[in-house]
């Protein structure tokens, strides 16, 4: 299916964005309106502890957060101790770090509130991806979002439909929480995200490991699809890339063509060879990685919300039970508004059923 939009869909607690342009999937985003990645925010802050090893200086933030401050950020500005400034969010939180600021702020930003305390949000991944894209649509599948968009981008430009994730979207979507990512001829690209570093590897296929044409042309169509999933992830850090079937010597050749499949993404750029024939990217953090937002507790509990709101309004005379291990259920029950949001759609509660034996979360009818 052709299609050029910015698609909203939204589900309790959460609400995803793909862009999707020509029928090509460019672009997604995870955001828990009740936890907003901060990025953009504007902060009356206050200044918790001075790090000279670092060179910078933590800032204390709304609801207890703490961000850090390079001092490369904050020229010609008193960053003692207790002192009060109007920061922006330059990075979100992610990886157990806090976000990352700065102190370059629009003049005339108001700070007359009381440190620590939000001045203004920053814009949201819809409203970016409408303001970057001007010819494109937004669609999205809740009234309420609708409502929000509009007031923003104006009338026309936002669109309400009973689904804004067909099936091809949802299985797009999914693939991006998986390691494996298929290539032509058998072969395929394997995403492991580690705290220090990300490694994809490239699998040639037994076709391709047998004719040394087919794995070069095998290993161009990684490098495009390594840079694409780069992207979609919001993959960040020190990223090695290890192409499949050439001696070490050979692989400088594909520097240049990564390079150019990199390039439409302003935040990644190769670095060079490796001693040991890796490709090494290097890509500056701004968003969460997927990853942290699909995998865990709270990602698996909201997937699964998600799956229940959609057999509520199929089957809306089942009361739907979640059996999941505390660890899931005690996510949900943290994101203000999630489980409120559920009872509200399919008009009964879910029955929370904590078990630790529980591998995965299941959907359960309270009277099957």
């Amino acid at each position: 299916m052709t299609r050029s939009a910015i698609f909203v869909s939204v589900s309790p607690g959460e609400r995803r964005i793909a862009l999707w342009r020509q029928g090509v999937f460019e672009g997604a985003w995870i955001e828990r309106p009740a936890r907003p990645d901060g990025v953009g925010d504007l902060v009356l802050g206050r200044v918790a502890a001075v790090a000279p090893a670092m060179a910078g200086v933590f800032v204390a933030m709304p609801d207890a957060e703490t961000g850090f401050l390079p001092e490369s950020e904050a020229k010609g500005i008193d960053l003692s101790e207790g002192s009060i400034l109007p920061v922006r969010v330059t990075r979100a939180a992610q990886g157990g770090k806090g976000p990352r600021l700065t102190a370059k702020v629009p003049k005339g930003t108001d700070v007359s509130g009381q440190a620590p305390c939000l001045i203004a949000r920053g814009p949201d991944a819809a409203v970016r991806m409408a303001e970057a894209f001007p010819g494109l649509a937004v669609v999205t599948d809740d009234a309420a979002e609708a409502g929000r968009l509009r007031a923003i981008l104006g009338l026309g430009r936002v669109g309400l439909v009973a689904t804004a994730f067909d099936a091809e979207a949802e299985e797009a979507f999914a693939a991006l929480a998986e390691p494996e990512v298929p290539l032509p001829n058998g072969g395929q690209l394997t995403i492991q995200v580690t705290r220090a570093l990300t490694a994809i590897d490239v699998d040639a296929g037994p076709h391709a490991a047998r004719d040394a044409n087919a794995a070069r042309a095998l290993n161009q169509a990684a490098l495009v699809e390594a840079a694409r999933q780069i992207r979609l992830r919001h993959l960040a850090g020190g990223i090695l890339l290890d192409a499949a079937g050439m001696p070490a010597k050979a692989r400088a050749a594909l520097l240049a063509p990564f390079a150019a499949a990199l390039k439409p993404d302003p935040l990644a750029s190769v670095v060079g060879l490796s001693g040991l024939g890796f490709i090494e990217v290097r890509r500056a953090r701004l968003y969460p990685p997927l990853h942290e937002l699909m995998t865990g507790p709270l990602g698996q509990g909201l997937a699964t919300l998600r799956e229940a709101m959609r057999e509520a309004r199929a089957m809306p005379q089942a009361t739907l039970a979640l059996r999941a291990t505390p660890a899931v259920i005690g996510a949900l029950q943290g994101l203000p508004g999630a489980l409120e949001a559920f009872a509200a759609g399919a008009g009964h509660p879910l029955v929370l059923r904590p078990d630790p034996d529980a591998h995965r979360p299941m959907l359960e009818d309270v009277h099957g």
